[in-house]
């Protein structure tokens, strides 16, 4: 049998609620020695109570604290129930190592100990005897588990997002690099005119203002390598300066870059895009048939979207100081790039589907009549390649004319004039 040494056990389930039910009990026998040191005297009446709300206070305490770290034990087998199934059943270790779920149970259990071990010092006999400080820890002790409740709470919440799981095995791996094959120091020097990232990250915002400023004040031109949204490994490129780049303070560069584990919708409009994408396909899957009706609202949003962008200037990704010399340049998406987001996948994956494809060629015939001339090709070539993969289906002539009507509903509304011309 392989021997268990202290590391190991720390990353077991079991390890940190038994060390905290020892501390619970050292804490009851420590305030209980105090109690009985000031002949149960330390704190007044009033504060505590009488032998028999102590006694209710206590017991309701046990019984509570039972109660949550049942229901804490319960949730954790639920999440790795959900998490074998979703995603993989090897993510099971990941979440016995799970800290806050281990911390929530202990402090729960400990706190039980403790008014378990308070409980028996309370005495009903004459005037009785009630140990002020051991109720006293009591309440603080119940306060703090409400609070650890609240957190565990949101943490298992956050620790369902796949981003979570993924970040949690990405940094193990990177833990063993680093252990089994520890970095060596570069012979070459660092290049001053690139700024690096520091620790992997999702950009999720970026302060232009800050940036402008901060390429102003040094008297430089900073070129972001990435755009909101992207995904850049520890040690790659966040920026090349160009011009003196001494006088930039890289640290306030870096902190002018929001980061996340994961997309978030705060500056990222592409990424409202993918989510829907995402529902589209996910309503696709292992059969044209499944839900097409949910990806027909999932294009609804889309075309809305994509009507609004069709009309703006996007940018292109160059900003400007008060003397109008450029200062920042920032990697954007392109209206191309919007529409191969919007319609690729959704097209590839539901052109089977008479009223996917239907919904699609009203969004993509609106489209090109609301967009500017140079934006109008993206969009014929979506349609032009939905077109090919119904015509070149096996179905009857009449379902791939009715495929390819135009209709807002999917299937309700249309006519064969507002459909493509085979």
């Amino acid at each position: 049998m392989p021997e268990l040494n202290l590391k190991q056990a720390g990353s077991r389930l079991w390890f940190i609620p038994v060390m905290c039910v020892l501390a619970g009990v050292v804490i009851s026998l420590s305030t209980i020695a105090v109690d009985r040191a000031g002949e149960f005297e330390v704190l007044p009446r009033w504060l505590t109570g009488g032998p028999d709300a102590a006694v209710g206070v206590l017991t309701t305490i046990a019984a509570s604290m039972v109660s949550l770290a049942a229901l804490v034990l319960t949730i954790t087998m639920v999440v790795v129930q959900l998490a074998m199934g979703q995603f993989s059943p090897r993510i099971v270790q990941t979440f016995l190592k799970d800290k806050p779920s281990q911390l929530a149970i202990g402090l729960f259990v400990a706190t039980f100990a403790h008014a378990m071990l308070a409980l028996r010092e309370v005495s009903t006999d004459g005037d009785g005897q009630v140990p002020g400080v051991a109720i006293a820890t009591a309440y603080v002790l119940v306060l703090v588990s409400i609070a650890m409740l609240v957190i565990y709470v949101n943490h298992i919440g956050r620790s369902l997002r796949v981003s979570s799981l993924i970040e949690l095995v990405g940094d193990d791996v990177r833990r063993l690099i680093d252990q089994e094959y520890p970095p060596q120091e570069s012979a070459t020097e660092p290049d001053t005119d690139l700024i690096l990232v520091e620790e992997s990250a999702v950009i999720t915002a970026i302060d232009i203002d800050r940036l402008v400023a901060l390429a102003e004040d040094a008297g430089c031109v900073i070129h972001l390598t990435a755009g909101v949204g992207t995904f850049l490994p520890a040690g790659s490129v966040l920026a090349r300066v160009s011009g003196d780049s001494t006088a930039l303070d890289r640290d306030e560069l870096r902190s002018a870059l929001r980061a996340d584990l994961e997309r978030t919708q705060r500056e990222d409009v592409a990424y409202g895009f993918r989510m829907l994408v995402d529902v589209a396909e996910r309503s696709l899957s292992d059969s044209p048939f499944l839900d097409p009706t949910t990806a027909v609202q999932s294009i609804d949003r889309l075309h809305d979207g994509m009507r609004q962008l069709a009309v703006r200037d996007l940018g292109d990704g160059t900003y400007r100081d008060r003397h109008g010399v450029i200062r920042l340049t920032v990697p954007t998406m392109s209206w191309d790039g919007y529409v191969h987001l919007a319609f690729d996948e959704i097209r590839l994956a539901g052109w089977a589907s008479p009223q996917v494809s239907r919904r699609l060629v009203a969004a993509l015939i609106d489209l090109i009549d609301v967009a500017p001339d140079d934006r109008r090709p993206a969009l014929r070539e979506q349609l032009d390649l939905l077109r090919e993969a119904v015509q070149g289906s096996s179905r009857a002539e009449a379902d791939r004319r009715f495929a390819l009507e135009a209709d807002m509903q999917g299937i309700g509304s249309g006519t064969a004039s507002g459909g493509i011309s085979n």
